[in-house]
């Protein structure tokens, strides 16, 4: 019995043993694979960068009856260019012309004020000084004679009262006929700020005139391809606007994509642009990362997908041969395929 045991120990001793040795002797198993990037997926639409445009006529009281549309879609405009005319532009127009007419009065009356009177003036002035001087150096010396032949009796109280009063009125005279000189020679600084505001008031009714007639036109506030005209000459604007402009030369992919996608993003990764129906795919590049994130409802027949779903709006950059494929797209919905 003791030997059998004996036997027996000997044997799983051996056992251990052999295990030990080939544990020792075996190669190390190799380390798990690292974890490969995954890209983005989601689902985006076409759309210009300088987004479109929906122009429509100016607010408050203005009329908005078209009275010509300089235009027609498909036609490129510049930045600033007139699209558009409303009925009431003629007689804003005429406004702005009296405004201008009452402005260039007003700058002449200033100018009259500062340069004061004329030669002919000045001298016909200084002339009438002059008679006025002689005047009353007549009515004093008949003033002083009289003084003295009043006591002889040889002159009334009357007359020599009459000839004080005749000086006194001369000498009056030739002192407001300097003034009027005065004047004539230098203006005086109250009138010039008189006139001066009588400009600052027709350039400031101008200015108004100006403002009011520009809110009878539309004006194209960037250069780009008219999309689509809502209204036509006759027409009232309606709430659809007056036009639909945008610049299509550079296009972008706005892409719909999840919150919980949003840390494996970053700028400047490369995509692809699946169009539907379509085998070629176009480059793309992320270039804006949005500020929200949106509360995104989508109807769909897959029981376990995100009916409530959470998304922000990402800008990918169409590389030239997207633009050019797909820049009479715009607002098509595509895939777009975003890499690690």
């Amino acid at each position: 019995m003791i030997c059998r045991v004996a036997l027996l120990l000997g044997l799983v001793a051996a056992l251990l043993a052999g295990a030990a040795w080939w544990l020792h002797q075996a190669p190390a198993p190799p380390p798990p694979p690292a974890a490969v990037p995954v890209g983005v997926g989601a689902l985006g639409r076409i759309e210009p960068e300088s987004r479109i445009r929906r122009l429509a006529p100016p607010g408050g009281f203005a009329v908005n009856r078209i009275d010509r549309m300089l235009v027609e879609e498909g036609q490129i405009v510049a930045a600033g260019q007139v699209l558009a005319a409303f009925a009431d532009a003629a007689q804003k127009d005429a406004a702005v012309a009296q405004a201008e007419a009452a402005v260039a009065e007003a700058r002449a009356s200033l100018a009259r004020v500062r340069a004061a009177g004329r030669p002919s003036e000045i001298a016909a002035q200084r002339a009438r000084i002059a008679a006025l001087a002689a005047a009353e150096e007549i009515a004093r010396r008949e003033s002083v004679r009289s003084d003295r032949l009043v006591p002889s009796g040889a002159e009334t109280v009357a007359a020599g009262e009459r000839n004080r009063f005749a000086a006194a009125r001369s000498a009056a005279e030739r002192a407001e006929a300097e003034a009027q000189l005065e004047t004539l020679i230098r203006p005086r600084p109250e009138d010039i700020s008189v006139a001066e505001a009588q400009v600052a008031n027709a350039e400031a009714q101008l200015d108004h005139a100006r403002a009011d007639a520009a809110l009878s036109r539309v004006v194209a506030p960037i250069a780009g391809t008219v999309l689509k005209i809502y209204a036509r000459p006759g027409d009232q604007v309606g709430s659809d606007g007056l036009l639909d402009l945008a610049d299509v030369e550079r296009l972008d992919v706005v892409a719909d994509v999840f919150e919980t996608d949003l840390p494996r993003l970053r700028l400047g990764a490369p995509a692809e642009v699946i169009v539907p129906g379509e085998a070629r795919r176009y480059g793309a590049t992320v270039r804006e990362l949005g500020w929200q994130v949106r509360r995104t409802t989508q109807a769909s027949t897959d029981p376990v997908a995100a009916v409530d779903s959470r998304t922000v709006e990402v800008r990918l950059t169409l590389d030239d041969d997207g633009r050019k494929a797909l820049r009479q797209r715009l607002n098509m919905q595509v895939q777009v395929a975003i890499r690690p």
